[in-house]
């Protein structure tokens, strides 16, 4: 390999080492600045979070919490695992103040810090609503539906993040102290429990804490609960596994299925306990589960879970864009466990992976105010829609839903987005998403100036000569390094101190897969890493009757003043006959399309921005 300066070459990056290829950048040493980003993460900041916090206060989370540590009286409020959205407040709001410090924030979350560590009980057990509904007995009686451990996941996920960010020990302690709670009762060894939660997280939480506290009885214990799974626990208490990611042994599964957030959880800390262990067997068995995920059961944005029922993956190819899932959860714990994959093996498939959900299938789920949800994100929204059910996304956005999941994980997510940018290795810095800010590694730093996803130039400056690797997205053929052409869906490295990257913004005309039968014969637009939609608001014609035409060019131009600013894609159609009657549907009548008029297309995760009316992804092909 060249080392001359502005030597380019693609790299493909060999197997994980038992610590992983690469190595996240230490915390505030990448940071977005402006551009894309910025302001939505100052929306999270100055607007979310401060208004979560009011939301857990009227849902009662917080007062369930009081009532564990003996201030006032009352009944335990909400589901079962209210107080894991506490946590992911916690987090969020540790994260926000290591991202823009904030007394205010500060002196919130330590108030809450004080409660949570006056619920806990003295033997380290914590969990308001199973302490105040159930009392001491009640414990882990009910493991695979109480949610206690999913819980302690996030109270550990929270504490290491309040560690960190603001250098106060109080819920680290108490996140300690539930941890060799765990260990002292879960296990197979004496006097052990042999059971698992019926919501993983808890291994993620374990090896968190353990690179926190350098303790191997956390990484162990993470380890056994992965081992535990697909060797008939959760069957012997009575229920059907699969949901419950319980079907096969990790290492032997080969593909994900049931429950999307709660088997994307669990690969992302099996994941975990394979970098710290070491065990290739497992790393391997995970690559072949994200391969086939991502290939056979992955919305076109990202989205993960195809069924209402269950919230769940279906089978290969079940893919129905109106009746779509995609719960935004479940992108924020695939991005978390494409993030690890990307750390354990270096290859860019992963970067990509976190890049499509980000922008599209997590994305979709905040409005552009950042105050307002979607739980779920189809592909498709029918005129006239019905909702009839809570999360239905014919409401619209909404400001809290009774299973509030969702929104603090929006929130966490976005505080800590500036870590998903870079990570250092092999004598370099790695840059895989690309957002206007600083990345610092050692004694180098890199400045980021860019407009993406809107423009496709990255410049990248540093003090003196660099060594850094880009990520060049699979999409962006014909991009270049300081005017070298570079393979797309690989690293290229690059030795400069003033770096120009060229991503080629071609707008894309993506063919359905035919086995995915709800779109057969459709169409999708995309540009960059952005997914396009087609919004009634933009329309001429009725959404629902809508075809584009298969030799349309499509045009680009940028709005500055819609939807907070976009690019918005533009080329022709027809419009179908609006046929209403009964059956038969003849051929005649689905060839009888009317005029040619104009179709305009807006990225996915803006829709429902405006008003709730039609919105689809795929479109037939006139």
């Amino acid at each position: 390999m060249s080392t001359s300066p502005d030597a380019v070459t693609s790299s493909r990056s060999p197997a994980a080492s038992s610590k992983g290829r690469w190595q996240p950048v230490g915390l505030g040493q990448a940071r977005i600045t402006g551009g894309f980003w910025a302001p939505r993460q100052d929306r999270n900041g100055e607007s979310a979070i401060p208004s979560g916090l009011d939301q857990l206060e009227s849902a009662g989370n917080l007062q369930n919490l009081r009532l564990a540590a003996g201030i006032g009286e009352g009944e335990a409020i909400g589901p079962v695992f209210a107080d894991s959205d506490v946590y992911k407040w916690l987090e969020a709001a540790a994260w926000e103040y290591g991202r823009n410090p904030n007394e205010d924030l500060l002196k919130r979350q330590r108030e809450l810090t004080a409660v949570v560590a006056a619920a806990q009980r003295e033997d380290g057990y914590l969990d308001s609503v199973v302490q105040l509904r159930y009392g001491d007995e009640g414990r882990y009686q009910q493991l695979v539906w109480s949610h206690e451990h999913y819980c302690a996941g996030h109270l550990i996920q929270a504490a290491v993040a309040q560690v960190r960010c603001t250098g106060d020990r109080e819920l680290l302690d108490v996140a300690t102290k539930l941890a060799d709670h765990l260990v002292a009762t879960f296990g197979d060894g004496e006097g052990q429990t042999v059971d698992v939660d019926g919501h993983p997280v808890i291994e993620m939480a374990l090896v968190e804490l353990y690179r926190e506290t350098g303790t191997p009885a956390y990484l162990d214990l993470a380890k056994w609960f992965v081992e535990a799974r697909g060797h008939g626990i959760i069957k012997e208490h009575g229920h059907e596994p699969t949901y419950f990611s319980d079907r096969l042994p990790v290492r032997e599964a080969t593909t994900v299925e049931g429950h999307s957030v709660r088997a994307v959880y669990l690969a992302a800390g099996a994941t975990d306990v394979a970098l710290e262990t070491g065990d290739t067997e497992l790393l391997d068995a995970l690559k072949v589960q994200f391969e086939h995920m991502w290939s056979t059961k992955t919305y076109i944005t990202g989205g993960l879970g195809a069924r209402w029922e269950g919230e769940a993956f279906g089978d290969e190819y079940e893919l129905p864009p109106d009746r779509a899932y995609a719960e935004t959860c479940a992108a924020i714990g695939g991005i978390q466990w494409a993030w690890r994959m990307l750390l354990a093996t270096g290859e860019a498939s992963y970067a990509d992976a976190i890049e499509r959900m980000l922008y599209n299938g997590f994305l979709a789920g905040v409005s552009l105010k950042g105050t307002e949800y979607f739980y779920v994100n189809p592909l498709q929204l029918r005129g006239g829609a019905h909702p009839d059910n809570g999360r239905s996304p014919a409401h619209g956005r909404r400001g809290w839903f009774d299973c509030a999941c969702c929104p603090p994980n929006i929130m966490r997510t976005l505080a800590s987005l500036d870590g998903y940018l870079a990570s250092s290795g092999d004598g370099a810095i790695q840059l895989h998403q690309y957002a206007a800010g600083v990345v610092q590694a050692g004694d180098v730093e890199l400045r980021v100036e860019t407009n993406y996803p809107w423009d496709e130039a990255v410049r990248i400056t540093a003090g003196g000569p660099a060594t850094v690797e880009l990520r060049i997205p699979a999409w962006a053929e014909g991009a270049t390094v300081n005017g070298k052409p570079v393979e797309a869906g690989t690293y290229a490295r690059v030795e400069a101190a003033e770096i120009d990257l060229q991503l080629p913004m071609a707008t894309r005309v993506i063919a359905a897969d035919p086995r995915v039968d709800a779109v057969r014969g459709c169409v999708a637009l995309e540009r960059g890493p952005l997914v396009y939609a087609v919004e009634q608001a933009d329309q001429q014609v009725e959404v629902d009757d809508l075809h584009v035409l298969p030799s349309a060019s499509v045009a680009t131009s940028h709005d500055d003043g819609l939807l907070d600013g976009v690019t918005v894609l533009r080329t022709r159609g027809r419009a179908g006959t609006g046929h209403r009657g009964g059956w038969p549907f003849t051929a005649e009548a689905a060839d009888a399309v009317g005029d040619e008029v104009d179709v305009v297309a807006v990225p996915y995760y803006a829709w429902a921005n405006r008003e709730i009316g039609a919105m689809r992804v795929w479109l037939p092909r006139a």
